[in-house]
């Protein structure tokens, strides 16, 4: 299981969007629009994903 990642992809701009999202957002890796990173697969990872749902895209 720990082999198992995601793909999370910041699809829309951080402006005018909470403090505590943006913090989230930058935790994930994420720094420009369209930028992509790959990460474990874990409870805390998915709980940050679900936070910004409206920001991001996820696959995998």
């Amino acid at each position: 299981m720990a082999d198992k990642t995601i793909r999370v992809t910041l699809v829309k701009s951080l402006i005018g969007t909470k403090q505590d999202h943006r913090a989230t957002v930058r935790g994930l890796g994420l720094r420009r629009l369209n930028s992509t990173v790959q990460l474990e697969d874990t409870p805390a990872v998915r709980g940050m994903v679900r936070k910004v749902a409206y920001l991001v895209k996820c696959e995998g």
